[in-house]
């Protein structure tokens, strides 16, 4: 049993939902959307009101998580909401080429957050998720069959809901994981960054505009529709989040950093906010999950943040819905906290370790900065495996022993005789890829609902399956239809 000490006082009970999940933002929205879309019941609470703010910190979608938008047949409305880049500038002398990553998105999109938000709400919208805006959670506890949440509506009324299973998206200052009594450790990296949304007299020459200078430090981002999203740094001026902040030290900053101001006015938003590096050390507690910033928040470097949590969403939200529906094998849920912990780890560590290089100021670390920029400008498998990392599409999660070394990998968009793998997974079920024709798998209508059979357009012998979120769950080279029937039913029941 875990919980808060809170009592309600007691309101009957709504209907009971499969899952409730905690946070509108990217994270919580894109589990919701495939909850729903996989024929699950799932009610999303979010304690802000409902209108999405359009002053958000991420601003770039990296190449994994727009292939996972695909998968979903969204990936295009949201690329027509932006600017793509590729190339990224690390310590002002190294640049890394996105357009040799194999992906069929070889490049950073710059949107912002509230496009990203404004798609996945439609979609969630769309497959019919419950929204409850101006809920705040406010208690929980459980047991072995389910949770309960006490919800504060608009009113302030606590209503009880009960659920078969609850999760946290709900940021950094995550109701649930307080609730829960999940440490939350770690530090804070930089002190007082601020962030601002103005618009410009003079245009930059690129969409993305990162440098610093001395103390200081500066980036400048296009959101494409006139408005600039700016942050900065001083070292010599750290205040705590709740100072008063004005355009004329974002002006004085930026110059000193960019050598101009680009003559911003006409601020519409102007925050503080200092950048912490933390990880839960549990994104599971019973019928409990934990994901996106509730689970994990890293330094803005790489802009790696929005992205881990939507893949926190992706990879649970199909193994949520097994669960639900009464197929997924034994410990599939535990997996969770198995595949996507590790994945938090390394994200801090990355993006923890370039800030720091950023940031340095001793002789020593200066030294290694520029150790490091060498290094990774001449060696090329370096080089790929840290583009690998930032854009995500490297990540790989671990397999059983003995596996085929396909197993726990990304997979590539492929070419199958009905068009691209990532059309196929738009089903929100496994795809099955061999090489023969796909009524060669007798005995998969049984799950139908859950397995898409396909045929290689080449002549590839490996018959592959793919996972919703897709990973291989399982690869063999010319395995005949016995040995890949029992594959799918160790997998899918």
């Amino acid at each position: 049993m875990t919980g808060t000490t809170h009592h309600p006082v007691p309101v009957p009970d709504p209907v009971p939902v499969p899952v409730l999940v905690v946070g509108a933002g990217p994270t919580g929205l894109l589990l919701a959307g495939d909850l729903a879309a996989a024929g699950v019941r799932v009610t999303l609470v979010e304690k802000r009101p409902h209108g999405i703010s359009n002053l958000s910190r991420a601003f770039g979608v990296h190449a994994r998580t727009l292939e996972q938008f695909d998968a979903r047949g969204i990936a295009d409305d949201l690329l027509a909401t932006g600017t793509t880049i590729t190339e990224l500038r690390l310590f002002r002398r190294l640049s890394l080429d996105l357009g040799t990553l194999p992906s069929r998105f070889p490049f950073l999109l710059i949107t912002p957050q509230y496009e990203v938000e404004r798609l996945l709400e439609r979609r969630a919208r769309e497959l019919g998720v419950e929204f409850l805006f101006e809920h705040e959670v406010v208690g929980l506890r459980q047991d072995d069959s389910g949770v309960d949440l006490d919800i504060r509506d608009p009113d302030g009324a606590v209503v009880t809901r009960r659920a078969v299973y609850a999760v946290g998206a709900d940021g950094h200052r995550s109701a649930v994981r307080r609730a829960l009594a999940m440490p939350f450790p770690g530090v804070s990296v930089i002190k007082s960054l601020f962030l601002a949304d103005v618009r410009l007299t003079e245009r930059p020459d690129s969409v993305l505009t990162i440098d610093g200078a001395g103390d200081v430090f500066a980036g400048i981002v296009s959101f494409g529709d006139g408005w600039y999203r700016v942050m900065g740094w001083n070292r010599r001026h750290e205040v705590p989040d709740d100072t008063p902040l004005d355009l004329d030290e974002v002006r004085e900053v930026t110059r000193r950093a960019l050598g101009t101001d680009y003559g911003m006015h006409d601020a519409r938003w102007l925050s503080r906010f200092h950048s912490d590096e933390r990880q839960a050390p549990e994104y599971r507690v019973g019928r409990v999950f934990l994901a996106g910033d509730a689970a994990h928040v890293h330094s803005p470097a790489g802009g790696q943040g929005m992205n881990t949590g939507l893949q926190d969403a992706a990879n649970l939200g199909w193994k949520l819905a097994a669960a639900v529906r009464g197929w997924a094998p034994e410990g599939l849920l535990d997996t969770y906290q198995a595949e996507r912990h590790p994945v938090g780890r390394a994200v801090l560590r990355s993006s923890g370790g370039l800030v720091r290089l950023a940031r340095a100021q001793s002789p020593v670390l200066r030294a290694v900065r520029a150790l490091v920029a060498a290094f990774l400008a001449a060696a090329r498998p370096a080089r790929a495996k840290a583009l690998a990392q930032i854009s995500g599409i490297g990540y790989k999660y671990a397999a059983p022993r003995g596996s085929h070394p396909l197993v726990g990998t990304r997979v590539p968009d492929a070419a199958l005789e009905s068009g691209r793998l990532y059309e196929a997974l738009r089903g929100g079920r496994f795809v099955l890829i061999g090489p023969e024709s796909p009524m060669a798998y007798d005995g998969q209508g049984a799950r139908k609902d859950r397995l898409t059979v396909e045929r290689w357009a080449s002549g590839r012998r490996t018959a592959v399956l793919v996972r919703p979120d897709g990973y291989v769950a399982w690869a063999a080279e010319g395995a005949d239809a016995a040995t890949v029937r029992r594959a799918v039913a160790a997998h899918l029941g």
